[in-house]
This record gives C-alpha cells, structure tokens and sequence, in this order.
C-alpha cells in the first residue's frame, strides 16, 4: 500500500513573517517580561550570595534587590500584562 501524506502540514518550519503583526507583538511582550524576570532573579540570587557570605557584601544586596524591583516595575509598565491565547 502506497503512502498517503497530508497535503495541509507545511512544508517548512514557520518563520517570524508568518506570524501576523498581533502575534508579533504578543510574543516580543512576552520574550520581553521573561527577560526581565531573568535580570530580576538574578539580581535577587547575587544578593542572596552576598548575604550568606559567597560573595564579597560591599552594600550589594540591598541594591540589587533595588535593580530587582525596578525591573520588574518598569517591564509591568513597558509590556504590559501577559495575554493568554
């Protein structure tokens, strides 16, 4: 029995254009929010290290814990809140 393959899959992997320019803008948001969340929880894990004596605390944690928030205010205010689809 011959094969029978399935005329609608595409034929190559989907690119950025082709996603419309709503999509477009959803998925940046959301790269976006994740990045910051990153940078964020980064900072409060530098200052974790401080605080338990990994790293040299030269005022540190409290200041990244400041970046953190800031962060994470600025990126809520930028982009806005996360759409589900």
């Amino acid at each position: 029995m011959a094969a029978s393959w399935d005329t609608t899959m595409p034929t190559r992997p989907a690119t950025w254009h082709d996603f419309s320019e709503q999509q477009q803008l959803a998925l940046s948001r959301e790269a976006l929010r994740r990045a910051a969340e990153t940078l964020a929880g980064h900072a409060e894990l530098l200052a974790r290290e401080m605080e338990g004596g990994s790293l040299l605390d030269q005022g540190g944690p409290d200041a990244l814990r400041l970046f953190a928030s800031v962060v994470r205010a600025t990126s809520t205010d930028a982009f806005g809140a996360v759409l589900r689809a």
